[in-house]
């Protein structure tokens, strides 16, 4: 390979939504920017995270430089307390207010001096990390503190948008620095790692301001509670939410362990305002009436431990719906929450509550920009080469589709996958090989147990059920010794199904102990076999069978 290379390999976010990580290396050492998970999805049966693969890079551990955090979103740092117990890192740099979650995400998990966390300021100039010189671009996204990564390589010069949206009214003030993105088009970008996720939109992404505005139109003539869900990070959301129930002197009761974490965090660093006398404990919210209170909370997903679906299931503690509640959704649902969701909003509905949602008010709006900032991106920065990241394919496809009508030729646009090497030299990036990659599952406390048999015989277990058959075999000649026993879990048991199981077992039994087969392994493999051709030929159903045979 030429002295003059850099290689980006992405283990996350290509392909799907989530779990964002990609390897930039060089010859002296390499860095990791983002260290994200993802939550399941159905298939995904008694899994809790998702985790990208850190497989790659367990013999390379000497190598890792540093981690280069873009925000403080879990798909883009979920995975970091995994990733720094397995591989580890020097260094982990941040702006300040993803520092600060990290710091209580590392704290609960006991390492926080597992790695030196250094603050990334946009406003500071170039740093070195590991082999690279680094900067920070201010964008403008639905948390604060949101960057873009600039790394100088061997390779050519690299920008990673992070996730963004260009909104010209932030509710932080902070927009994207689209002046300091014009002067790095002007020095020159080899190639842009660039966010995909609203690619196929056409048009501009709404202000978060809108939010605000509706709330301010929807929220006032209310005269019952109203609830508010949303991601526990969208800071921005919160704050919003807040100063409405202000201005409509009602209490604000924040419900779920992860917002008020997030709440306090911000408010300690000054990233939230938050009058210490708007705020009440949930179990006062019974001591007010119902247009004097505000409940903020998390569940915007579905999530079933969450408080709101807690809440729409009568299963909170201090929380029940009541007719002339108002509940507002204030998230898009991510893809494969969609079931989740509306379940939740059928149960608040039954409940009593009028519940608004994106589909039929203005309650949301992306912190992701639409084809059109992503066109101003391109126009800024006038890359050599374009990587689309952060997406489904069909993400990918259409952030290509907008480089090339941009200018940036057909063959300098990526469309990579996780475990793609790509490959930067000489101002030309292309794809020099593929390793595999996949996921891993956390699952309870264990990390990287549950592998795809488990899944599928999950899935088995959950569509067909079990059926156990216990053989017992002994006294003179090995004979069997008692009738078989056929126990059902998530299977029908009808009498003369089982009836004529436990003769077909038996018949089997007694043909290989007459054919001389005695051996346990070969005996459950025929029992196997009989009985599971049996059921499917009477039901259809191909249920887990777990044959048992006992010696007396």
């Amino acid at each position: 390979m030429p002295s003059g290379w850099t290689r980006i390999t992405p283990l996350g976010g290509l392909g799907e939504v989530g779990k964002n990580m990609t390897i930039v290396e060089s010859e002296q050492g390499l860095v990791i920017i983002d260290a994200g998970l993802s939550f399941p999805r159905d298939e995904h049966l008694g899994v809790d995270l998702v985790l990208p693969d850190f497989g790659p890079l367990r013999e390379r551990r000497g190598d890792v430089r540093a981690v280069i955090l873009t925000h403080g979103h879990e798909d883009h740092v979920g995975a970091l307390p995994y990733f720094l117990r397995e591989i580890g890192a020097p260094e982990v740099w941040a702006t300040r207010l993803t520092l600060g979650l990290i710091q209580s995400k590392l704290g609960e998990h006991g390492l926080l001096r597992s790695a030196e966390l250094r603050e990334a300021e946009p406003e500071q100039g170039p740093v070195e990390i590991g082999p690279f010189r680094a900067q920070f671009v201010r964008m403008a996204h639905s948390i604060p503190d949101a960057v873009a990564v600039v790394l100088d390589t061997p390779g050519g010069r690299i920008v990673h948008t992070g996730d963004y949206k260009i909104d010209h009214t932030p509710v932080d003030g902070f927009r994207t620095d689209v002046g300091r993105l014009a002067e790095l088009g002007n020095e020159g970008v080899d190639l842009l790692l660039g966010d995909s996720t609203n690619a196929e939109r056409p048009g501009v992404t709404e202000s978060e301001r809108t939010v605000g505005e509706a709330f301010r139109h929807i929220i006032p003539p209310l005269r019952g509670r109203v609830l508010v869900a949303s991601f526990a990070s969208n800071l921005h959301r919160v704050q919003q939410a807040i100063d409405v129930a202000l201005e409509t002197n009602r209490k604000v009761a924040l419900v779920g362990r992860s917002l008020r974490k997030n709440v306090n965090i911000a408010k300690s660093l000054g990233y939230i305002d938050v009058p210490e006398d708007l705020l009440i404990k949930p179990e006062r919210l019974g001591e007010l009436p119902p247009e004097e209170t505000m409940i903020v909370c998390t569940g915007s997903q579905g999530e079933p431990m969450s408080a709101l679906t807690r809440i729409a299931y009568n299963d909170h503690k201090h929380i029940t719906i009541e007719k002339g509640d108002t509940v507002i959704i204030s998230a898009k649902p991510v893809p494969g929450n969609e079931l989740r969701v509306h379940d939740s909003i059928n149960r608040l509905t039954k409940a009593g509550a009028q519940v608004l949602h994106q589909e039929i008010a203005p309650v949301h709006a992306s912190g992701h920009g639409n084809a059109e900032e992503l066109r101003t991106i391109l126009a800024l920065l006038r890359p050599k080469n374009v990587m689309p990241v952060h997406g489904e394919f069909r993400m990918l496809y259409a952030h290509g589709r907008l480089a090339t009508d941009a200018g940036v030729p057909e063959d300098r646009v990526i469309l990579a996958e996780n475990g793609s090497v790509v490959e930067l030299a000489d101002g030309r990036a292309r794809i020099v090989d593929q390793i595999d990659v996949g996921s891993t599952f956390v699952d309870g406390l264990g990390v990287g147990d549950v592998r795809d048999v488990a899944l599928r015989d999950r899935r088995h277990l959950s569509e067909d059920g079990v059926l156990i058959v216990v053989v017992t075999i002994g006294g003179e000649n090995g004979r069997r010794a008692a009738a078989p026993e056929l126990v059902a879990r998530g299977f029908a048991e009808p009498g003369p199904l089982f009836d004529e199981a436990r003769d077909e077992v038996a018949r089997t039994v007694a043909q290989c102990l007459d054919g001389g087969v005695a051996e346990l392994k070969l005996l459950q493999e025929h029992i196997h076999d009989a009985l599971g051709q049996l059921v499917y030929e009477r039901t259809g159903r191909r249920p887990m069978i777990l044959p048992v045979v006992v010696e007396v």
